[in-house]
């Protein structure tokens, strides 16, 4: 059941939860969030970025998600995470990818709407909907650099003019969440994400959520956010449960061992984010 985030996320929408975005890094990860999901009865969507497609190129990526999606009961969708240009985006879409973001958070606000549009005209007529982003998500993102001294937040009337001018399907917003790891308790402007969603009539998204409390992140989705991004949350756990294991077993040489307590994290992470979500019973 490999699908589009579009149907997906507009059900989100009228359904008052959200679908949990979740980064993977191999196949381990692949098969540990597409496990949590059948478990749970919820849609999702796996997701990779630019440098994680480094890593392992994107027809790797397209080729296990597809493989999971066809065995599972749920919908699964693949995503392109901060796709950084016009040609990263469309190499995912030639690999199969059923969703892609483009970054254009960096450039100045009509650069940011021109890129956007570029995107949207050739996905769209390819049926494949386009995530966009305004505003700045802090931190330090990927393998670029980190975001300090700007702005963090989205302006609401900006918002409304991109989402007009660009017909992108969905928009991440900078509402004081950031990427990485917190060094104190983080905080959203609910008050600001209110305003968009005033503006906005398109799904909205919330990146850096890694280590949001889940209380914020309930409260974000009742003022409407449908997408919600996990990444380091998931690196930290299955690194803890590999790491784990192979503390207690130096000598041990099979990779397959330590990446079962590691996907074993994973797991717990997902299906408790599911629940808080309200994706659980949704597919």
């Amino acid at each position: 059941m490999l699908v589009t985030t579009k149907d997906m996320l507009l059900k989100a929408q009228e359904g008052h939860y959200a679908v949990g975005a979740f980064n993977v890094e191999n196949l381990e990860f692949v098969m540990a969030v597409v496990r949590a999901a059948e478990d749970r009865h919820s849609p999702v969507i796996m997701q990779t970025t630019p440098g994680t497609i480094k890593y392992a190129n994107l027809d790797y990526f397209a080729a296990m998600v597809r493989v999971a999606a066809e065995q599972a009961s749920v919908p699964v969708a693949l995503h392109l995470d901060h796709g950084d240009g016009f040609d990263r985006c469309m190499q995912a879409l030639r690999a199969g990818y059923t969703s892609v973001m483009i970054d254009g958070s960096h450039v100045p606000f009509e650069d940011n709407m021109a890129l956007t549009e570029s995107v949207t005209k050739v996905a769209n007529a390819m049926g494949v909907p386009v995530e966009a982003e305004l505003g700045k998500v802090g931190g330090k993102e990927d393998d670029g650099p980190a975001v300090k001294g700007e702005n963090p937040f989205t302006d609401p009337d900006e918002a409304q003019e991109f989402v007009a001018r660009t017909q992108c399907s969905s928009l991440a917003v900078g509402v004081g969440t950031a990427h990485g790891v917190y060094k104190g308790t983080p905080h959203i402007e609910q008050e600001i994400l209110k305003e968009i969603r005033r503006k906005v009539d398109v799904p909205l998204v919330l990146h850096g959520t890694s280590g949001v409390p889940d209380d914020q992140v309930a409260e974000a989705i009742r003022n409407g956010i449908c997408k919600v991004n996990y990444a380091t949350e998931l690196r930290q756990a299955f690194t803890r449960g590999f790491m784990g294991y192979m503390g207690e077993n130096p000598t041990n040489f099979d990779p397959k061992k330590p990446s079962k307590p590691g996907m074993e994290e994973i797991y717990k992470v997902v299906t408790s984010h599911m629940d808080n979500l309200g994706s659980t019973n949704k597919a």
